[in-house]
């Protein structure tokens, strides 16, 4: 978990379907997030196929099978 005023969040997944060009995440609060794609230019490159191989690392990083760049919670919301 990361702590974010006073909160602890975490990631309890990613869904690429939400909206075309978005990512949301599911945070362990009950937020969900969405944000654009186009924010993080790593992920953008990945095809639809790897965008869907996403996996969650103690609750607060994630990453995909075909990259090895991990993104945190903070990055989601840009802290």
């Amino acid at each position: 978990m990361c702590k974010y005023k006073d909160t602890n969040l975490g990631i309890k997944k990613l869904d690429f379907n939400v909206k075309r060009g978005a990512m949301a995440a599911y945070l362990t609060d009950g937020r969900e997030v969405i944000v654009p794609v186009s924010m993080f230019p790593d992920i953008k490159r990945l095809s639809r196929k790897q965008r869907e191989e996403w996996m969650i690392m103690d609750d607060q990083y994630f990453s995909f099978e075909a990259m090895s760049r991990i993104y945190s919670v903070k990055d989601l919301l840009k802290v």
